[in-house]
């Protein structure tokens, strides 16, 4: 605690009051030891966090910007081992992994590549998410700071994306680290898009591959190429087209009926790929299912629909002497507008360029009207009330066999509403196939018989739908074709190609 802070606790006296007098001081988390941090131009950003693919696309388009960003390793069992050893108790999923991610990456650092604690604190920043909610996850920077102090790197600075000053180690830190211009946004949202794109593909096609390991090693021949035209500021649509050609040479059988499981939950635990939810898309992958991935974009339209919400809803309120026309929320409504018709265009651009046809950006207004008889569109914690909207348009119009919604063990808002909201629903929507579950970084053997159980009901769904259409005398060869993406009643990939013909 820091010594200038006067008003935190009583004086050990008793019955002294003093304290009541004296003037407030705000207490600040601020290393011992005052540090000389690197200037801009030498220092290195590190992040991730989002997928393997979009953490190496993302190093590489800001690369490309002349930032001097590094995209860390995906998060593993040793990184939740040392979250735990270095964090608090009681955390969720998600901060042990991410916290003891970067402490094993600064550990690396000084024991591997022999960079002193004190070089690595001057010269590293790590920029992370930070915001307030209804959970724990308004304590991530906190998480972050006593990790690092307690594993010797004490100073060590953490900037976020959603504060006003970035850095939250003091007041001697200059906050200009990084550049938040229109360009290095729009630059970083479209090497998310064409993440979420080749991930897509990459999950429709995985588990109809002929030659196991095709469909990965076409995806990593599209992540250099997309890298390499960041890099070089070539056209990214041409680079896209280029990918198509990549990922129509992979061999696929397409007529094995698959179950299809959207999964879904909590943000990162649905979205990574590794021990932070036991490798669950690879599980189901493994176990005869197809995926159905939460892509990072519907995030980012969620929150640019709740920031309009939030807009309007302040324009309505009736405020004594305020301006008849409030420009400041013309400028905003204008700039969330603006960044929708951005997304959306640069989303339509590389999908007809890579030969993503049949999916469509969640419609936001849709999926609030579906599910605020059953979630209050105010609340907006976690995935607010997607997750109730994702469920029931699943059922209505029959996307997935299986929805899973994964979370971290303990997780306010998601499993207030899996374990809350959701079993209403199922109630209302008997056919619904819905199971969630929780992930602590152990007990994978529970983890994997609970979904296993779900996933049995689930392909005798994809079974029963495929045996009930006619198989036509002859099968054109369009059909293993990833870019013939028909779109149906039916759920299944197989059974959708059949009814298509």
């Amino acid at each position: 605690m820091s010594s200038v802070c006067s008003t935190v606790k009583m004086t050990d006296k008793n019955g002294d009051l003093n304290f009541l007098n004296q003037t407030a001081t705000q207490w600040r988390d601020i290393p011992q030891n005052p540090i000389t941090y690197a200037p801009k131009s030498e220092t290195i950003m590190l992040s991730g966090g989002l997928t393997i693919l979009q953490d190496q696309l993302i190093q590489s388009a800001l690369q490309s910007l002349g930032e001097n960003y590094i995209s860390m390793p995906n998060p593993n069992f040793e990184s939740f081992q040392k979250g735990k050893a270095y964090g608090n108790r009681g955390q969720c999923n998600p901060t042990y992994f991410t916290v003891g991610n970067l402490v094993k990456y600064l550990q690396n650092l000084r024991d591997e590549k022999g960079l002193s604690a004190e070089e690595i604190v001057q010269k590293y920043v790590y920029i992370t998410a930070g915001g307030c909610g209804p959970c724990r996850f308004g304590m991530y920077i906190t998480e972050y700071k006593k990790a690092l102090r307690d594993s010797g790197f004490d100073g060590f600075r953490i900037t976020s994306f959603e504060h006003d000053k970035g850095i939250f180690q003091g007041d001697d830190i200059d906050d200009e680290i990084l550049n938040f211009t229109p360009k290095f946004f729009i630059t970083l949202i479209k090497s998310v898009i064409i993440g979420d794109m080749i991930n897509i593909l990459g999950y429709k096609m995985r588990p109809y591959e002929v030659e196991t390991g095709t469909v990965d090693k076409a995806i990593e021949t599209c992540r250099a190429l997309v890298s390499n035209a960041f890099l070089e500021k070539k056209s990214l649509i041409k680079t896209m087209w280029i990918c198509r050609q990549t990922l129509e040479s992979v061999k696929l059988n397409r007529l094995q009926p698959k179950a299809k499981v959207m999964v879904m939950g909590e943000f990162w635990a649905a979205m990574t790929e590794g021990d932070g939810n036991y490798n669950l898309h690879r599980f189901l992958e493994a176990e005869g299912a197809e995926c159905i991935p939460q892509p990072i974009i519907n995030r980012l339209m969620l929150s640019l629909w709740e920031a309009e919400r939030a807009v309007i809803k302040r324009e309505s309120l009736h405020v004594e002497g305020a301006k008849r026309v409030d420009f400041s929320s013309v400028k905003t409504r204008a700039f969330i507008k603006l960044g929708k018709v951005a997304m959306k265009t640069h989303f339509h651009l590389y999908a007809k360029a890579i030969g993503l046809h049949n999916y469509e950006i969640p419609d936001m207004d849709k999926l609030a009207q579906i599910s605020q008889e059953y979630y209050t569109l105010d609340c907006e914690g976690g995935e607010g009330h997607l997750e109730v909207a994702h469920l029931i348009e699943s059922v209505k119009e029959n996307i997935a066999h299986l929805v899973i919604s994964v979370k971290p063990f303990g997780c306010m808002p998601s499993s207030a509403v899996s374990d809350g909201i959701q079993s209403l629903v199922t109630n209302r929507f008997p056919e619904a196939n819905f199971l969630a579950i929780e992930t602590s970084g152990e007990g994978a053997a529970n983890f994997y018989s609970r979904v296993q159980m779900a996933l049995f009901k689930a392909k005798q769904l994809a079974k029963e739908e495929f045996e009930a259409l006619t198989l036509p005398e002859k099968i054109p060869e369009k059909i293993h074709n990833y870019l013939y993406q028909p779109h149906n009643e039916k759920a299944g990939t197989s059974a959708q190609l059949i009814a298509s013909l």
